[in-house]
């Protein structure tokens, strides 16, 4: 059971694990050990997920989720199957917890009088300083 928080756990069963070679250094051992995890979760068809955190997890525009809907996570950055597979499951778990927390509404505002008042004064004299360079020399003089 994967605990992602008080709330919220997502059974075993619903992960899919695969072991799978690593690369990167690690000399002979990296050619024959698969420590690399690639950790499926099926986030659409999932029943522990409550419907607004698979709404919310479905809309991100993630490249780890599939057009099936299965978030697909990748660890290889330790030498061990142990701990790379603790490292996918904490990700998997960050990953969850983030789209348990809707976020805020946006509050539209106005802008104040005061800066209405400053933008066009500005504007008036910009548009003055431009009127002025095209004014021809002789009438100037």
């Amino acid at each position: 059971m994967l605990q992602v928080t008080p709330t919220l756990a997502i059974p075993d069963d619903e992960l899919v694990e695969r072991f799978v070679r690593s690369g990167g250094p690690g000399g002979q051992n990296v050619n024959k050990v698969s420590t690399a995890v690639e950790l499926r979760f099926d986030v659409a068809n999932s029943p522990s997920l409550p419907e607004a955190v698979r709404a919310r997890l479905l809309a991100r525009r993630d490249r780890r989720i599939t057009a099936e809907g299965v978030l697909v996570l990748s660890a290889q950055r330790f030498r061990t199957q142990d701990r790379n597979r603790e490292d996918a499951r904490e990700r998997l778990a960050a990953v969850v917890a983030a789209a348990t927390v809707a976020p805020k509404k946006r509050i539209a505002t106005k802008p104040t009088k005061g800066s209405k008042e400053r933008r066009l004064g500005a504007k008036r004299e910009r548009a003055t300083v431009k009127r002025q360079r095209s004014v021809s020399r002789w009438e100037r003089e």
